[in-house]
């Protein structure tokens, strides 16, 4: 599944996209839409994060339903025994933040569990939602626009069909003319481009086994081992 249409997170991230405090869901989730359209997160690209700490000064996702409850008995328990759990006196000024969260609680307002979305577009380092997804423009450092879409240029075709080699790149199968499919390693749906850097050839089993996954070097070794147990390779 694809990132688009699948956040479940509150008003608050609209803030963060640039719109007014009183925007829709709806209104919040198109402008999602248009802003992933270009860009996906730049650790699938550069296996590294170019933002750093500054990932922290960005939204996290909303907690999980299991995980507000928890936290809600934790507040009630402080407040009736006036103690934090490591032991501490609560102040008044906690005191009255707490009795507000308990005052304003639903569970029904907290997810059962993250969308694929919300769980793919999270740093696995920090937590928070990359910041790419708030700030991000479809410049390069050369200049040039990301090629955004599923048009590949012949020229580019030919290009990564010799440096594969005519083989597809998860199963090792070699393939003829009429065999050969373009992968799109990020999918196009998750901010990838058509840029030879982003294509590499498959043959069309591997290709529709992987679907809109981005695929790591751990499920590639899964796809290979499931493949040569049904096709031997040529």
């Amino acid at each position: 599944p694809a990132l688009r249409g699948q956040f479940t997170t509150g008003a608050h991230i609209g803030r963060y996209l640039g719109l007014p405090r009183n925007a829709s869901q709806e209104e919040i989730r198109k402008e999602w839409d248009r802003r992933i359209s270009s860009v996906c997160k730049p650790c699938w690209e550069l296996k590294y994060c170019p933002y750093g700490p500054l990932v922290e000064q960005f939204p996290l996702p909303p907690l999980l339903r299991e995980e507000a409850r928890q936290h809600y008995e934790y507040v009630k328990q402080s407040l009736a025994t006036g103690r934090l759990g490591d032991g501490r006196m609560i102040t008044a000024d906690l005191r009255k933040q707490f009795e507000q969260e308990v005052a304003a609680f639903r569970e029904e307002d907290y997810p059962v569990e993250l969308s694929q979305g919300e769980r793919e577009a999270s740093c696995s380092v920090f937590g928070h939602f990359c910041p790419v997804f708030f700030v991000n423009e479809p410049f390069t450092e050369t200049g040039e626009t990301r090629r955004i879409g599923r048009y590949i240029p012949f020229a580019t075709k030919v290009r990564v069909a010799r440096r594969d080699n005519y083989t597809c790149q998860i199963c090792g199968k070699h393939l003829r003319d009429d065999e050969i499919e373009f992968d799109h390693i990020i999918p196009i749906s998750k901010g990838g481009s058509s840029e030879e850097g982003n294509l590499r050839l498959t043959c069309s089993e591997c290709n529709r086994r992987k679907g809109h996954a981005i695929q790591f070097p751990d499920d590639r070794r899964r796809l290979r081992s499931g493949r040569s147990k049904q096709q031997p390779r040529c």
